[in-house]
């Protein structure tokens, strides 16, 4: 004999029903990643059972002395067969009598939008008689019939007119019959997306992105950072003859550029050793373009000098922890910031997760990330498009900041707050959100309607607000397929059994499922699939030219190189061409970098004109007599003499005629 039970009801009252002739149920789900212990069997309705049915609240009343001697008889009922009698007794243990009142003031519309988020006073009762939450269960096949005849939403009311008095209390409920379609609830999108400036080459939009400037600050600070290091190592007395920082001398923006296209160079053709990018042997292992760009040297030079912070501008007694710690790399962040939000509009499908730049050093930021590709390293907070994974904002993780947490506001914790930073900007357009359980609660999902966003995602049952009809809620509670939620009116929870339980909460999918094929999934699981992967869509581009794969001793430069990366992956997206592919669009601007960028000649009449005369190098140390000293170009032995129209190191005596004579 098979029993079922539904629910819906706020009064408690319950019936079972009984069907004659058992059936075997049949798995409706593949597969899920959600776990949740503890199990405790519930029945469906046979589709052709035409006895009426009553609802069942599945929760214990908030007024039962004994809900664990509840929850044991139920979870009793398949360890032996039973008498009807016996089933009748678990299944009823402290509910109300039977009151055909069920119905009454309860069948009303779900609220469609953020206006009509808290009853009316004209649904006082209502609200008095569902203060506990209401747990109702979708059916198992979804009828597209039953859509098509909900109600038109009622009027949306601006959001400006409309300030609840406490916006944090909810009253859950049941969810309405028949349900409102999604797109009725929905926030209208009022903004028309993709890039707000037109190119027509790759290299106009990444000089849009990377702008003189930026180049210029980055040139500056490069400059007064090899001074700095210069400087340094004189006085620690670790610069010796043969130092790389002794023939620096200062760097331009066409440098700059160059030196831009070579790191991107070196994203397309992969390579093991820095070094062997210079190999100009007549072996199949030739790339003989990158010497005639800039010389091995120089390029170490550079990689070792770049900057983007002047270093005695730290303050730390104005700075918060995480500032600090993000000082040098700071004037990038926010610079990439501000022009991927200005040269893009998103469409209405936005994704928020976590993406990793490996870093296996020691770091104090450092973030172990088991399901990321990198596992360990840096971890930053980013806000993609979810249709092409364009990066619109983002935050380096530093530690979060929580001066300005409030125990009476919800939405001030650090997760939250960092939702609402991300989103700064995009309010009253009507975007969806698409989050998963580490950012998504109840009070943010209001907070976010409020602002005029939707929001869904999956949640963690134990976040504040969860009714607790549905926190306590296990795998075993449920059969395979099933759905359970409620509702408080603009913020909606579902509850669905796959091989694990996934919980989902959503301000616009109701409790409607679809069928694919013999699985039924809730509506809100199928969209979360398919609007989620914006970040990851954005890793998966940026994989093929891994920028950051070079060692680096400090971390600032591999994050600015994975961020130089990204920048390239956005410029490709603002160029909008069907006809470039990502990698024939990489090619094209390293192309255009160095011809727009190239070095200027020598100019060979300044070389004629000057005199040729021998010269010595500075000192090491202005207290000493000791020079600097390099490899003499006839002899090879190590002298302090050169030619100053030649810039070459000779010997003056020995070497300095024969070379001259020859030459």
């Amino acid at each position: 004999m098979e029993q079922y039970v539904e629910c819906g009801s706020s009064s408690g009252a319950s019936t079972p029903k009984k069907t004659s002739t058992p059936k075997k149920r049949r798995n409706l789900s593949p597969r899920s990643n959600d776990s949740t212990p503890k199990k405790r069997r519930n029945l469906s309705p046979r589709s052709n059972d035409s006895t009426p049915k009553k609802r069942r609240n599945l929760s214990p009343r908030s007024d039962d002395p004994s809900p664990k001697k509840r929850r044991n008889l139920i979870n009793s009922f398949s360890d032996r067969p039973r008498h009807d009698s016996e089933i009748t007794t678990a299944l009823n243990y402290g509910s109300e009598e039977e009151s055909d009142e069920e119905e009454e003031g309860i069948a009303e519309l779900a609220v469609p939008r953020i206006a009509r988020m808290f009853m009316d006073e004209d649904d006082a009762e209502v609200n008095e008689r569902s203060s506990n939450a209401t747990l109702e269960r979708s059916p198992q096949s979804p009828r597209p019939a039953d859509c098509a005849s909900t109600p038109a939403s009622p009027t949306p009311v601006s959001p400006t007119a409309m300030e609840p008095s406490n916006k944090f209390q909810f009253e859950w409920r049941k969810f309405s019959t028949p349900q409102i379609e999604p797109h009725l609830r929905r926030e209208p999108f009022s903004q028309i997306s993709g890039p707000t400036v037109s190119f027509t080459r790759p290299y106009e939009a990444f000089i849009a992105i990377w702008d003189r400037e930026i180049m210029e600050m980055i040139v500056r600070e490069t400059n007064i950072y090899a001074q700095q290091l210069a400087t340094t190592m004189l006085e620690n007395g670790t610069i010796c003859p043969s130092s790389r920082i002794t023939r620096w001398h200062d760097t331009n923006v066409n440098e700059l550029y160059t030196y831009f296209a070579i790191v991107l160079a070196m994203g397309v053709v992969i390579k093991s050793r820095l070094n062997e990018y210079w190999n100009t042997s007549n072996d199949i292992f030739s790339t003989p373009g990158f010497s005639t760009k800039m010389s091995l040297d120089r390029f170490y030079l550079l990689s070792a000098c770049l900057h983007f912070n002047n270093n005695k501008d730290c303050n730390s007694a104005l700075l918060t922890r995480p500032q600090a710690k993000l000082f040098k790399i700071k004037p990038i962040i926010d610079h990439l910031n501000r022009k991927f939000s200005e040269l893009y509009s998103l469409s209405q499908n936005v994704a928020l997760d976590e993406s990793l730049t490996m870093w296996k050093g020691w770091l104090e930021i450092n973030q172990f990330i088991p399901n990321k590709a990198a596992t360990v390293g840096i971890k930053t907070f980013e806000l993609c498009e979810s249709q092409t994974g364009y990066l619109w904002r983002f935050e380096v993780y530093a530690g979060h900041d929580t001066s300005a947490f409030q125990e009476d506001d919800p939405v001030s914790g650090k997760v939250p707050a960092l939702v609402l930073r991300l989103l700064n900007g995009l309010e009253h357009k009507g975007h969806t959100i698409w989050m998963d359980n580490y950012y998504n609660s109840p009070s943010l999902a209001r907070e976010l309607k409020i602002r005029g966003f939707d929001c869904a995602g999956t949640l963690r049952t134990n976040r504040q607000f969860v009714p607790p009809e549905l926190a306590s809620i296990t795998k075993n509670d449920m059969i395979v397929g099933q759905l359970l939620g409620c509702t408080s009116g603009d913020v909606d929870i579902v509850v669905w059994r796959d091989k694990n339980l996934v919980a989902f909460i959503s301000t616009y999918h109701a409790l409607l499922a679809t069928k694919c094929g013999d699985t039924v999934k809730p509506t809100v699981a199928q969209d979360y699939n398919l609007n989620m992967g914006g970040v990851d869509r954005k890793d998966q581009q940026l994989a093929m030219y891994p920028l950051e794969r070079k060692r680096h001793k400090v971390w600032y430069k591999k994050i600015f190189k994975r961020l130089l990366n990204a920048s390239v992956l956005n410029s490709y997206i603002l160029l909008k061409n069907q006809s470039w592919e990502h990698r024939k669009f990489r090619k094209a601007l390293i192309t255009d970098l160095f011809t727009a960028h190239r070095a200027p000649a020598p100019n060979p009449k300044s070389i004629a004109t000057s005199v040729h005369s021998p010269a010595q190098y500075s000192s090491i140390n202005p207290k000493k007599t000791d020079r600097l000293r390099r490899r003499c170009v006839v002899c090879k032995k190590l002298t302090a003499t050169y030619c100053k129209a030649c810039q070459l190191s000779m010997c003056t005596y020995t070497c300095y005629e024969p070379y001259h004579t020859a030459h």
